[in-house]
């Protein structure tokens, strides 16, 4: 891999096993760019990325190979995944299947106070948006109500196997976005359909919920693709 990357060193938490921290490493590194999607890169070279020692970033790289998020070649070195049309829509598959089914419970049973929260910084994030454009602060609040809103939606199923696997699948998500470009636009119709999602849900009209969210996930998956 070309020039030196930098070593960003990170306080441990008493008790945290060296492998996780690897893991949480590998990714973040993954989701900063210093490992860009699709590098081919060795085992040493990493270790230096990541600042954590080998013996342990093996099992954490075992356990992202798993994972689907690298392939280790044999004294040859890793091959971390490039996002694509493949994997964009294995992505949107898995999450349509999983979330179909969690809308319908959280538009007939979830929380109505968390239905408001969510629609209330959801207007006001889209009001600052179309008045001011984008900035940083309204790019995190958006990453911030997107884990929310989708993650209330998971909560609803009760199913600790589906929240740990939706989490994994998460790791896919963010890697798909890592270079796609997001304008006012695309935030205004982001916010519009996650608005139409908690209508539908605060009405507790789980078919429109189903539908909103079908929408809405056919539209992100276009988005990602660079398609709209």
């Amino acid at each position: 891999m070309a020039g030196k990357a930098k070593t960003v060193s990170h306080p441990l938490a008493a008790g945290t096993r060296m492998s996780d921290v690897a893991y949480e490493r590998i990714l973040e590194g993954l989701f900063d760019r210093r490992v860009p999607a699709g590098a081919f890169i060795s085992q040493n070279e990493l270790s230096a990325i990541v600042d954590v020692p080998v013996a342990p970033l093996r099992d954490a790289l075992r356990v992202l190979e798993a994972e689907g998020i690298l392939t280790i070649h044999p004294r040859s070195g890793i091959q971390f995944i490039r996002p694509g049309l493949e994997l964009t829509r294995a992505t949107y598959q898995f999450r349509a299947i999983i979330e179909r089914s969690a809308i319908r419970v959280f538009a007939e049973q979830g929380d109505e106070a968390v239905m408001n929260a969510l629609e209330i910084r959801h207007s006001r994030l889209l009001r600052r948006v179309e008045r001011d454009g984008l900035g940083k602060e309204q790019l995190e609040e958006m990453d911030a109500l997107e884990g929310e809103l989708h993650g209330a939606i998971i909560a609803a199923l009760r199913n600790p196997l589906i929240d740990s696997t939706y989490r994994r699948m998460h790791n896919y998500l963010r890697l798909l976005r890592l270079d796609r470009k997001i304008t006012t636009p695309i935030m205004v119709r982001t916010l519009k359909e996650h608005l139409d999602i908690l209508e539908a849900c605060g009405t507790r009209n789980a078919d429109a919920a189903e539908g909103k969210l079908q929408s809405h996930f056919q539209a992100a998956m276009q988005r990602n693709l660079g398609l709209v």
